[in-house]
């Protein structure tokens, strides 16, 4: 089933995960806009709804296994993964660095396509996509929610995003938002979760 960018928006307003206001991404550039899908993931039915929409754009990719960076992945990457059929593995931070830990072990060859819910610059994703090659799998697609990039981002693979949106954002040392010194920024991510 095909969303359209409408469709795929009035989602993230039912459930209040567009976002507006003064922003640190993961990434730490700043933003007046943040796509807060932790909202969307409080609602099963609209989070199998999207998820499933995104399952059906990759499952030309025959992938064995679902990887996704944690926190903001987790439930994506699952959700995902259940509806692809196939396992679902998360990465953690550890000392900096992405790791597999909990036992997960990928093999190598394995299919992996490596699941996101928000990229902006992609760096999380790039950051799995090495841990799994490192372990030999090879990595046949990449998919998020949004790309905030607008299409800018490229990992080398194939990249499937359900709604592909433009906002702006900035580095600190630029941001319109600071130097206004209005609104404090807020993190409202898991980067910093310890």
């Amino acid at each position: 089933m095909a969303l359209t960018d409408e469709q795929i928006l009035q989602v993230f307003k039912k459930t209040e995960g567009i976002l507006h206001g003064h922003f640190v991404l993961t990434s730490g550039r700043h933003s007046d806009t943040y796509m807060q899908c932790a909202k969307l993931f409080v609602h099963p039915e609209e989070s199998a709804y999207l998820c499933g929409a995104l399952a059906e754009k990759l499952r030309e990719f025959n992938a064995e296994i679902v990887v996704s960076p944690a926190v903001g992945g987790i439930i994506m990457g699952y959700e995902v993964a259940r509806q692809l059929g196939v396992p679902n593995f998360f990465a953690e931070r550890e000392g900096g660095s992405m790791t597999l830990r909990r036992g997960f072990a990928l093999k190598a060859g394995m299919r992996v396509i490596v699941v996101e819910d928000v990229v902006t610059t992609g760096g999380s994703v790039k950051e799995v996509m090495e841990l799994c090659r490192n372990a030999g799998a090879e990595i046949v697609a990449v998919a998020s929610v949004v790309d905030r990039s607008g299409g800018q981002v490229d990992f080398g693979v194939p990249y499937c995003a359900l709604l592909s949106m433009e906002v702006k954002s900035y580095e600190a040392s630029e941001c319109p938002l600071c130097r206004e010194g209005k609104t404090p920024a807020v993190k409202p991510g898991s980067r910093g979760l310890k």
